[in-house]
């Protein structure tokens, strides 16, 4: 074999049966293949297991997509590059023209967007509630044939409490489809409630440090087989070196959300009672208005934190400019804490009632709570609270 030749085939180097590596190996590989064609197209029929091409199946992110349905207590998981293509993809491949989705105010932005708009092109019509509209919800599933009910919780940034109950409820009794991104929750959560799809952005708590990006939809088998191909062929694929990535930030996920959360509730209790905080966004304090709900629903209350200051926008950016341990940047879930000062939380085209429903005002600020020492913490967010003003 000429040299040319031997880099473009090289020795193989296969394990005996009986060796394994203890971490399974990122398959970095776009391309699969059988020993011949006969078997190859007995693969592509769906006769026999395997992977051919990577942006429809691959052994790297197989693994992971089966360990989160498994975490969310469903069948099946795809894989995408972002949440928000995970977002997209199952409004997509679920809706058709003429169909009718209910959505909220307490939405995340890109979520609101791609239904008001990119859906709305394609003859999709939708209504907006506040997601604290539980008779609302009802009468609108009542008289308007829907197909997605598509709704988180907590809710971002204000981590107001859905009732999961009363929703799937609603939805399963109109014949309704029900999309929650399980985002804030995570994976240990909310899976014993009838719901039908279950999306989240892995950039979150299932990396945890900030550095790859990535999406799950989650159902049951049924759901995802019907959904396949219209995901696959949209190309919203996750990269192996990412799925390999996220897998290894899921080894500490449990370890992660139990520090995290802790912190979040000795924050939350420390802002309730300083005397520059106007209000506390925590569904674990007892005067959140979900705090009973939330205890029914999840395991924890969650790791952001976000609440109201007495000031408006200047005062919020004098506070996130003095904190040492806090960075202003977007995203949550990382080992390392963040904060969203007002002027960038967004949300600003939601106008009307639904505005006031959303909670945002000029002073509100959101953080995300690490997994550093919560006296570090608490004394870097007491010394920019003096800062703010000290004006």
């Amino acid at each position: 074999m000429e040299k040319s030749t031997r880099v473009n085939h090289p020795p193989a180097v296969d394990l005996a049966p009986d060796n394994r590596p203890l971490i399974a190996p990122i398959y970095q590989s776009v391309k699969f293949t059988f020993d011949d064609s006969v078997q190859t197209e007995r693969h592509l029929r769906g006769v026999r297991e395997g992977f051919f091409y990577s942006r429809t199946a691959n052994p790297t992110l197989r693994q992971l997509e089966l360990l989160l349905a498994e975490l969310q207590g469903r069948e099946d998981c795809l894989l995408t590059g972002s949440g928000v293509a995970a977002v997209a993809a199952t409004l997509l491949a679920l809706c058709k023209a003429g169909d009718h989705v209910l959505l909220f105010a307490e939405s995340y932005g890109p979520t609101r967007y791609l239904v008001q708009n990119l859906l709305a092109r394609y003859g999709v019509e939708h209504t907006m509630l506040s997601i604290d509209d539980p008779a609302g919800i009802a009468r609108v599933l009542e008289e308007r044939p829907t197909r997605l009910v598509v709704f988180e919780s907590p809710t971002n940034p204000v981590t107001k409490i859905a009732d999961i109950e009363r929703i799937t409820a609603s939805a399963r009794r109109s014949g309704a489809l029900t999309v929650l991104d399980n985002t804030f929750a995570g994976f240990h959560n909310h899976g014993g409630y009838p719901l039908d799809v279950y999306v989240h952005s892995l950039t979150k708590y299932a990396s945890g440090h900030g550095d790859v990006m990535g999406g799950a939809i989650i159902a049951e088998k049924r759901l995802i087989a019907a959904m396949r191909k219209d995901v696959t062929t949209l190309g919203p694929t996750l990269d192996p070196h990412a799925a390999f990535l996220i897998q290894r930030g899921m080894r500490t996920y449990f370890l992660r959300q139990e520090r995290q959360c802790a912190n979040a509730l000795r924050i939350a209790g420390f802002l309730a009672a300083h005397p520059q905080v106007r209000r506390v966004h925590y569904p674990g304090l007892e005067s959140h208005p979900g705090h009973e709900l939330a205890r029914r629903q999840m395991s924890d209350f969650g790791a952001v934190v976000s609440f109201d200051l007495l000031g408006g926008i200047a005062e919020g950016d004098r506070f996130a400019d003095a904190l040492q341990y806090f960075s202003i940047s977007a995203s949550i879930g990382s080992t390392e804490s963040l904060v969203m000062p007002p002027r960038l939380l967004g949300g600003y085209e939601v106008t009307g009632a639904l505005r006031a429903a959303t909670l945002i005002n000029p002073g509100t600020v959101r953080l995300s709570i690490g997994i550093e020492d919560v006296t570090d913490l608490i004394a870097d967010l007491e010394q920019a609270l003096r800062a703010a003003f000290a004006v």
